[in-house]
């Protein structure tokens, strides 16, 4: 089969063949349609990640989350049959031949695998994926409440549109980041009530829309240091980008360091959103596997959504 996977240390990803996994006793094998980019996998294909997960199994095979058709069920699987569509994060921070999802076909956990809803496709369903349960446990540490006035940072991109629209939904005044124009019209579509241009000076258009400071902030994207200063006192930040308290640089609001803790669960209720017309995100592009270099280059420069890697 076809993957996109990393040799090595200090090699590039590269699209390779790779052995069709088997579905041990409690897996299930899957046929992926299409799979989402997001930061970690750059992360991983920078080589900033090998000192700091252990166990380390190369080829490392690129991917986090993945849509699907089940091709075959290992032993005790129940619930599950061949020709099921579904979606999955990959549990765990394991890197190895059998836990990426820019490939032809991926063995995991039946338990991390959850139906797809009717008149779902798989673009829609693979663009929420990593990001929406990023977005979905930073909205649950904020706590957020009807009134509430949240910043999200990074609004333009996978999980700060997702956190917009769910943080909108719950009765929040949402201020997004976004450049003046398509961006902002995005944004805006999502449901936020106010746009800021973060190329310009961020802090002073806040603080024309909440004087006092706002009350959460969703930190996917800019500097913690120089968001902090926009939260009121006793407010809540909760970063999806790994930033802790001693990089917001305040000791008066409670920090939430986000670490997106997948379950078929929480992915099936945010695909049922999906389903209701009730969530949505812009696919910037999507290209098929055998391009795949062409996907983190487009991720990296920056994004309308997702990108997105199909079949």
């Amino acid at each position: 089969m076809k993957a996109y996977a990393i040799t090595a240390r200090d090699t590039q990803p590269t699209v390779q063949d790779l052995p069709i996994p088997e579905p041990a006793a409690g897996e299930v094998l899957v046929e992926v349609e299409a799979a989402s980019v997001n930061g970690f996998d750059l992360s991983v294909a920078a080589g900033y990640v090998w000192d700091m997960i252990p166990g380390i199994e190369f080829p490392v095979v690129l991917g986090r989350d993945l849509v699907g058709t089940i091709s075959a069920v290992g032993d005790g699987v129940e619930g599950l049959a061949v020709g099921d569509r579904v979606a999955a994060v990959i549990p765990g921070m394991a890197l190895g031949p059998r836990t990426g999802s820019f490939t032809e076909y991926v063995a995991l956990s039946a338990t991390a695998v959850t139906a797809v809803p009717d008149g779902v496709d798989a673009e829609q369903a693979a663009v929420i994926g990593l990001a929406g349960i990023a977005a979905h446990d930073a909205l649950d540490a904020l706590d957020i409440r009807a009134g509430d006035v949240v910043l999200v940072s990074g609004a333009t991109g996978g999980v700060g549109s997702i956190a917009t629209q769910l943080a909108a939904a719950a009765g929040a005044i949402v201020i997004g980041t976004a450049q003046p124009g398509p961006e902002a019209d995005y944004v805006r579509g999502l449901g936020a009530t106010h746009t800021v241009d973060y190329t310009g000076d961020l802090a002073a258009a806040v603080k024309v829309i909440a004087p006092e400071g706002v009350d959460k902030l969703v930190h996917s994207a800019g500097d913690p240091a120089a968001l902090a200063g926009l939260l009121k006192a006793g407010g809540g930040a909760a970063s999806t980008l790994g930033a802790t308290s001693a990089r917001f640089g305040r000791d008066d609001v409670s920090i939430a360091t986000i670490m997106a803790a997948a379950t078929a669960d929480k992915l099936a209720a945010l695909l049922q959103r999906v389903a209701n017309g009730e969530l949505r995100v812009n696919i910037t592009t999507a290209v098929p596997l055998d391009r795949a270099p062409e996907a983190f280059a487009a991720f990296a420069h920056g994004t309308l959504g997702k990108v997105l890697i199909t079949r």
